[in-house]
């Protein structure tokens, strides 16, 4: 699960466009357009932390000067905030960690799938990841569902492997390489 939210990391954070979204660097607004979100605790289950109760706590949060991950805001045509995606660099060369959250009152409609995926097709195609993992709670169906759906694996399941706000939790190591994303898309375009 990853800790933080910020964008502070030394590479650049490039503007990447969806069908229907555009996926930017974290402006200080956007702590306010989240707010609703995560500071309901409900959708906050799932953090490594409990809910936010301000603007200001939440913004101290994403844009944490000590994490080293890059955030995207993905918004609608109209400036409406949809959610947020990260990527964090691991400790082994060219291995990211991706983490996704959508807003509340988007939840159910495709953005975090579609956002995960131009994400993901940056991380590879553009940037060279050869890697992408990402850690989940068992519990959080939602989340494991949109990663086998993106082509995730599942690599380890760690049970008791971290403690919450919420208690102890069981989490789901999966991962994605960037030979079998590359074999899999170019059997799609072939259908």
């Amino acid at each position: 699960m990853i800790q933080h939210a910020a964008s502070t990391s030394r590479i650049a954070i490039p503007t990447l466009t969806t069908p229907r979204f555009v996926m930017r660097p974290l402006r200080r607004t956007d702590a306010a357009a989240l707010l609703p979100t995560l500071g309901e605790e409900a959708q906050c289950r799932y953090l490594s932390r409990a809910a936010f109760t301000s603007q200001e706590e939440l913004w101290n949060w994403l844009a944490d000067p000590d994490w080293n991950g890059r955030t995207w805001i993905a918004e609608d045509a109209d400036g409406t905030v949809v959610g947020r995606f990260v990527a964090v660099p691991d400790e082994e060369e060219g291995v990211e960690e991706i983490g996704y959250i959508t807003c509340a009152e988007w939840q159910g409609v495709g953005v975090a799938r579609e956002c995960s995926a131009a994400l993901i097709a940056n991380l590879f195609d553009t940037e060279g990841a050869r890697r992408l993992v990402a850690e989940v709670d068992i519990e959080n169906l939602p989340s494991v569902r949109l990663l086998e759906r993106l082509g995730f694996a599942r690599t380890a399941l760690h049970p008791a492997h971290e403690e919450t706000h919420k208690g102890v939790c069981d989490i789901a190591f999966y991962a994605l390489d960037r030979d079998r994303y590359r074999a899999e898309r170019e059997l799609d375009t072939h259908d």
